[in-house]
């Protein structure tokens, strides 16, 4: 029995949980009205996001699409196709490895940054603050941020699907194994891709974005208890945020084949 009430507990708390984070998403975009009026605070935000972590992200990307290509080329040779491995690197690249790592690396570094930046000024009575001189801090907070990802990630992500690309583009020339020219590996993959497949990748991309900024002041708001409080929020963050990337690039997918 008590098994079963801590079962049902737990329950309610996530149901309560969705429900105040759906709020707080609603309630951001109502002020998206007033982004003229925080243009310096949201530009900051996107330097933040997406200068920040650029340099990680194309090294990260080009790793991935040369491991893709080396991996894949590999197999693809046994049966003498290799020269599909163009367009399998692109659409790999720009419909799943480029959106979704990208996006975790994001929630990593951003995520976890802006959990813990508005849990600290929750713990320390900031927050309180505004609400005392009449400054939303839904507007103040959120908002910002949450337009900041949904531009930054995107722009992140075409950046690492190029360089993944020309990356396995690398090996794919290089690797005496596979030895594809780069000539043919790049009309393979231009063949392959179209607009469709790139407007998916960065529709992901900017859904993963909010979900990582949402989950972020979320969680930020939510925070009590010190320091503590606010490491286990950080924690919190990223681990919220990566299972709803992964559950979103599920049904996101699945809605898009």
């Amino acid at each position: 029995m008590a098994l079963i009430n801590q079962l049902t507990d737990r329950l309610l708390a996530v149901a309560q949980g969705t429900g105040e984070l759906l709020a707080m998403f609603l309630e951001t975009l109502c002020h998206f009205r007033e982004a003229p009026r925080n243009l310096p605070s949201i530009l900051r935000q996107v330097q933040l996001i997406g200068i920040g972590t650029l340099p990680i992200g194309i090294l990260m990307a080009v790793f991935v699409g040369m491991v893709l290509a080396l991996q894949t080329g590999a197999e693809l040779a046994n049966y003498g196709s290799q020269e599909a491995l163009g367009a399998i690197v692109g659409l790999s690249m720009v419909k799943e490895l480029g959106p979704v790592m990208t996006s975790l690396l994001v929630a990593g570094r951003i995520g976890s940054a802006i959990a813990a930046e508005v849990g600290a000024m929750q713990v320390y009575e900031e927050i309180d603050a505004l609400k005392t001189m009449e400054i939303n801090p839904v507007r103040y907070l959120a908002m910002p941020r949450l337009l900041a990802c949904l531009f930054a990630v995107p722009a992140l992500v075409i950046f690492a699907n190029l360089v993944g690309i020309v990356g396995g583009g690398l090996v794919a020339e290089y690797n005496p194994r596979i030895a594809v020219p780069f000539s043919a590996y790049f009309d393979n993959m231009v063949g392959a891709l179209g607009y469709r497949e790139v407007l998916q990748g960065l529709l992901k991309a900017m859904v993963f974005g909010g979900i990582i900024a949402q989950v972020g002041c979320y969680v930020g708001f939510k925070t009590r208890g010190g320091a503590r409080g606010i490491g286990e929020a950080t924690t919190r963050s990223v681990v919220i945020s990566f299972l709803l990337i992964m559950v979103a690039n599920y049904f996101l997918s699945r809605f898009m084949m």
